[in-house]
């Protein structure tokens, strides 16, 4: 991916100085917990946030939602800030997990694409802010594999046995062998669910691994050959190995929001909206975007920021209306649904 622009750059630089110099003396040093995804931050931005408020950034990450729900069921009063995606969001509203933002805090909200403030997942915008969107694709290495690949059935052949990696989470596993099907992310069909784990357990003699983080390293290093992963990292990825190729699969795919959140009972609470500020800021919108290659909600910044990009860049960053038109985002499933998939899941990895 093409890093910024030098006038963007400039920009942003002098943006981030003025933001420095107007800081003023010293502060009570303070902290704020942060509990992010791996590889979904520009973390250089750290520095500036902490010389403009005088706050700490602690910074954590986990590798699913369902990894980051259970943290926050031990004990996640740890953690100021959570980014859970949308149906996890949901979720954690639903079962009382998530504090009501105080907006006062946040006026940068105002620089967030209207339709992105009042979502599905959380409708009355009281709980989240939406911090980046994307969707998930077929990632694969064209040096290895000879052929153009467009369908997810790719992740099912066995003439590409012991390179083929899938997800380790049972929603992203069983969503894209349900979309492959032909059925929707969130269905709550028993016997639809139960054939998706049919596919899923007649893969798992041809995969290489089921991993969740490693799938970047792996396929940026040509030690697999394919598999499932974000958009973002993909033009990442890239940048190190140019054979990889990517795919909007024709059956359709998942896109979703990742949110910024604050879980019950947080100890800094006041400080995470004020990251909360700083990270919907268009400067830092455009810098995060750049280091992780995903959009942002700010509108400023994600026009700012494709100025600079090439005509793949584009394609794959910014999905044409048809292409998300196929895709879903994932809902919050009923207990029992729930329920299901981690017997399934846990019978499958058994």
């Amino acid at each position: 991916m093409k890093k910024l622009p030098g006038a963007i750059l400039a920009a942003i630089s002098a943006a981030s100085l003025a933001a420095l110099m107007s800081c003023g003396g010293a502060k009570t040093p303070q902290e704020v917990n942060v509990y992010n995804w791996g590889e979904y931050i520009d973390e250089s931005i750290f520095v500036d946030f902490e010389v403009e408020t005088g706050i700490t950034v602690n910074y954590t990450t986990f590798q699913t939602n369902e990894e980051m729900y259970a943290a926050m069921k031990l004990g996640g009063a740890s953690y100021d800030l959570i980014i859970p995606s949308d149906y996890m969001v949901e979720r954690m509203i639903d079962e009382g997990m998530l504090e009501k933002l105080d907006f006062g805090n946040i006026p940068n909200t105002e620089l967030i694409s209207p339709e992105r403030l009042k979502p599905d997942y959380d409708p009355s915008g009281e709980y989240s802010v939406p911090y980046m969107w994307s969707t998930v694709g077929l990632i694969y290495n064209s040096a290895m594999i000879g052929e153009e690949l467009t369908s997810w059935g790719a992740l099912f052949n066995p003439e590409y046995a012991g390179q083929i990696l899938m997800f380790d989470n049972p929603r992203d596993a069983f969503g894209i062998a349900l979309k492959y099907l032909g059925y929707s992310l969130n269905t709550t069909s028993e016997a639809e669910i139960r054939e998706a784990y049919e596919l899923l357990a007649g893969q798992k003699p041809i995969l290489q691994a089921y991993v969740m983080d490693k799938i970047f390293d792996k396929l940026e290093s040509g030690e697999a050959a394919l598999g499932p992963y974000y958009t973002g990292d993909y033009l990442t990825m890239k940048e190190i190995n140019p054979d990889l190729r990517y795919a909007l699969p024709e059956e359709g795919s998942n896109v979703f929001t990742d949110a910024m959140c604050v879980p019950k009972g947080a100890a800094n609470k006041e400080n995470a909206e004020k990251f909360i500020n700083f990270m919907t800021s268009t400067d830092v919108c455009i810098a995060n975007m750049d280091v992780t290659g995903y959009i942002s909600p700010n509108e400023e910044a994600a026009d700012l920021y494709s100025e600079g990009l090439d005509v793949e860049e584009i394609m794959v960053m910014f999905p044409s209306r048809d292409d998300l038109g196929r895709c879903e985002p994932f809902l919050n499933l009923p207990q029992e649904t729930l329920d299901l998939y981690d017997a399934l899941w846990a019978e499958l990895k058994s």
